[in-house]
């Protein structure tokens, strides 16, 4: 099979919403950091912190670091997942759910949105649910 075109846009919204999640968790993360240093800075010398108190607090920021990374490799697997789909949908026919649009797909597109298909013909369809390939 040829490949003819295949568009991997990042899907805006996506990242906009991952990001924006990722945001908020480094934020926290951020926060937290600057909290513990905080906290160690000021602490009363005579009456230092619990160890088992800072080991607790390290142990959660260790955790939230982790649940950051895997949320990003997550996203750039599915991502990924996105443009193998969009690649062997290429040269295929696609037919829209009531059948009015028909034809063989040139090059596909990933957006916010989802997939859309241009075929050869010229005609655009998002390749949603009830859309043919064949």
């Amino acid at each position: 099979m040829t490949v003819s075109s295949v568009t991997a846009t990042t899907p805006t919204a996506t990242i906009s919403a991952n990001s924006t999640a990722a945001q908020a968790a480094t934020i926290n993360y951020n926060e937290f950091l600057q909290l513990l240093v905080t906290e160690l800075q000021n602490q009363d010398p005579t009456n230092p912190m619990d160890p088992t108190q800072q080991v607790s607090q390290l142990a959660s920021f260790s955790s939230v670091e982790q649940q950051v990374q895997t949320n990003s490799t997550l996203t750039s697997l599915l991502n990924n997942s996105y443009i193998s789909q969009a690649e062997a949908a290429i040269g295929k026919t696609a037919t829209s759910a009531d059948g009015s649009v028909s034809g063989t797909i040139s090059s596909v597109s990933i957006s916010s949105s989802g997939a859309t298909a241009t075929l050869t013909d010229g005609n655009t369809l998002s390749l949603g649910t009830g859309v043919t390939i064949s």
